[in-house]
């Protein structure tokens, strides 16, 4: 990149004043000191004879506008204020950030990659990360037969009969797979009923054979005691009718003896 001096310098001091000076107004009045230098790049060192040419350059550019600017502010009833301010700055302005300023320009756009309807550039490294600019420019080609890209064109890729072949079976494969579990839960559901069914009627037999147990129970229960009251019965009638006999016996005696 090549650059010069007066320029490096103009645009320092435009950045720098407290009210605009053109750049115009120095190169005008230093059209002497256009020598133009080369600047390698950030990969190289620079050769110590580019540093030195470019540092007592540097100094002979500064004595001379300083100058310059001493003998206009005398002169100038006009620009006395921009110029004594111009030369304040010019004394607070370190070597250093003088041959800093003409050293590192303005950082240039890189193209990081470029393609047929688009190109990307890298911007200027920020606090927040990288950025980049995308520029999409319009397709020059209009006809159907243009070159597609590669997403388009694996997109729009004619299916042959051999892929179709694979889809069809691969979707016959999961329709048998999703009809076989459905046929597998069906049969875990009926079998998990049947289980429930046979459970219930279990319960319910068991319900039923303990029902008649009880009812056969109670029945010889009740069989026993009504035979047991008829014995009773029996055996007090007995009783009772020996006890007649007995009297009748006894009524007799007592009627032969007074007879």
């Amino acid at each position: 990149m090549q650059l010069h001096y007066k320029n490096c310098f103009a645009r320092s001091i435009t950045s720098c004043a407290p009210c605009p000076l053109p750049s115009l107004f120095l190169l005008l009045h230093l059209p002497s000191l256009s020598v133009p230098c080369c600047i390698p790049s950030s990969k190289r060192r620079a050769p110590r004879h580019h540093l030195s040419h470019l540092l007592f350059s540097s100094l002979h550019f500064f004595l001379i506008l300083h100058l310059l600017v001493h003998h206009l502010s005398k002169s100038s009833s006009v620009m006395d204020n921009t110029m004594s301010a111009y030369s304040e700055k010019l004394k607070e302005m370190s070597m250093l950030s003088l041959i800093c300023s003409c050293l590192y320009s303005k950082p240039h756009h890189q193209t990081i990659s470029r393609f047929d309807d688009m190109e990307v550039k890298s911007l200027n490294k920020r606090t927040s990360g990288q950025a980049f600019e995308i520029i999409l420019n319009s397709p020059t080609d209009l006809s159907p037969d243009r070159p597609q890209s590669l997403y388009l064109a694996a997109h729009r890729k004619e299916p042959s009969l051999e892929n179709l072949q694979k889809k069809l079976d691969a979707a016959e494969e999961r329709r048998r797979r999703l009809e076989k579990q459905i046929l597998k839960q069906l049969s875990e559901k009926r079998e998990h009923e049947r289980e429930v069914l046979n459970k219930a009627h279990e319960v319910n037999n068991n319900h039923s054979r303990l029902t008649e147990e009880k009812l056969n129970h109670k029945l010889e229960v009740s069989s026993e005691n009504r035979t047991a009251q008829l014995s009773a019965l029996k055996q007090r009638l007995r009783e009772k009718e020996l006890h007649a006999t007995e009297v009748r016996r006894n009524k007799e005696m007592q009627s032969g003896l007074s007879g």
